[in-house]
């Protein structure tokens, strides 16, 4: 994936206080970080941060925390953030194979991942945020009944999601081929920039919810 850079970006993102540089630090605080007791969720690669913005305001009694690689995408998210009050919401700038680093067993009890990198070559495999490599780095941070939430318009990526949960033993909660079809679920279904583009293009989004063994 090619990204256009974004002159400043990492010099924006290191200057903004809504943004934890060292979160390695807060491993097993970050309730004391956000000076309450309430549960933390993360997503994973999120983006310009529309989905994960809304799940603030929708729930003011979480703690969320964006996890991006990416300087010229987050910056889009930190413009975004300083135009709003939020305490409940934080970014970090980090690979997401460094979660097991920045969070404790049991601290955070939701993941969510939408649109995520496919990597289609077989080779990179294990570099999709769904691999049994990354379920199992989510184990290590999770709560006991916590979960993932998955969304995709890759079919490809989709089948290879439901393979990896079942070999490394999560427990399948939901699942469906048709996201936008259930009625139910989209009553309280968040949509991200990448979501609004595809089913506008008829395009189907699958998801995924499932739980650690």
């Amino acid at each position: 994936m090619r990204l256009r850079n974004i002159k400043g970006a990492r010099e924006a993102i290191g200057k903004s206080p809504f943004v934890e540089l060292a979160p390695e630090e807060y491993r097993g605080r970050w309730r004391d970080r956000f000076g309450n007791g309430h549960p933390v969720w993360l997503e994973v690669g999120m983006g310009k941060g529309q989905f994960i913005m809304e799940l603030a305001r929708r729930y003011p009694e979480v703690n969320f925390i964006g996890v991006e690689m990416y300087s010229s995408v987050l910056i889009r998210a930190v413009q975004k953030r300083e135009r709003e009050e939020m305490e409940n919401l934080l970014f970090l700038r980090i690979d997401a194979r460094t979660l097991p680093e920045c969070f404790a067993p049991g601290e955070v009890e939701r993941i969510f991942l939408n649109f995520s990198d496919p990597w289609p070559k077989d080779r990179h495999a294990k570099r999709r945020l769904t691999s049994r490599q990354f379920l199992e780095r989510y184990t290590k941070i999770l709560e006991r009944d916590g979960l993932v939430e998955f969304k995709t318009d890759n079919r490809d990526l989709y089948m290879f999601s439901l393979e990896e949960r079942e070999a490394a033993g999560w427990r399948l909660l939901y699942s469906t081929e048709d996201l936008h079809g259930d009625g139910e679920a989209m009553r309280d279904n968040v949509m991200t920039e990448y979501e609004e583009r595809f089913s506008a293009e008829g395009k189907p989004i699958y998801k995924m919810v499932i739980r650690q063994p």
